[in-house]
């Protein structure tokens, strides 16, 4: 699969670090020196914004949310997103209250939904902090992390897939009418992580009817 990320921070190398051995990745990002390093030490590509939406046959949103239709632009606008899965991992959070910013009561992901009408669409790898996606276990308390996520029908076994690529189980909650509950729910974890919580901590959702047999 070739996977184009908008972005190369932290979120965008530590998920880049787990596809790159599996998948065909490249990074990007304004700074395309920095992109490039990045890239370079977990065995991906870089490029523009429009390089990286044109490689990909799915495209991470790796941006800060703020600048999430901003990257959309500079990667070509609408059009070049037609017909590929488009995974969006923020949260748009005010980190002063910590509740989500969207008063419509509608997620980010069903507004790039709406400003992408013709790409398959999911939210995934929101809720969590970045040292947990680089952990190479991704196990905690004795269960393998469980990553909630959204996708309409033609994003979904996509999304699951590069989910267990990662390590982690995949869990649908359903269409992207539900994405608005993830990004409440990681305002929580993110709540708890500015108190000064152990980098790792998530909110694991736990099945008991589901054992860890490796």
């Amino acid at each position: 699969m070739k996977i184009g990320i908008i972005g190369s921070g932290g979120m965008a190398k530590a998920l880049a670090g787990k596809w790159s051995s599996k998948h065909q990745v490249m990074l990007s990002g304004r700074d395309l020196d920095k992109a490039s390093n990045v890239a370079a030490e977990v065995g991906a590509s870089a490029g523009t914004a429009k390089e990286a939406a044109a490689f990909g046959e799915v495209i991470v949103l790796a941006t800060r949310w703020e600048d999430v239709f901003s990257g959309i632009d500079s990667a070509g606008g609408p059009e070049v997103f037609q017909g590929k899965v488009v995974i969006d991992i923020n949260n748009p959070v005010n980190f002063e209250t910590f509740l989500t910013t969207r008063d419509d009561k509608r997620s980010l992901t069903q507004a790039i939904a709406g400003h992408l009408p013709g790409a398959h669409v999911g939210k995934a790898f929101n809720m969590a902090q970045v040292a947990v996606w680089e952990d190479q276990d991704m196990t905690y308390d004795g269960r393998q992390m469980v990553t909630l996520y959204t996708a309409d029908e033609r994003a979904d076994a996509v999304i699951a897939e590069l989910i267990g690529d990662v390590g982690a189980e995949p869990l649908r909650l359903g269409g992207n009418e539900y994405a608005y509950q993830l990004e409440a729910a990681a305002a929580i974890v993110i709540k708890f992580l500015f108190a000064g919580r152990n980098p790792q901590t998530i909110l694991n959702f736990i099945q008991p009817e589901v054992r860890d047999v490796r």
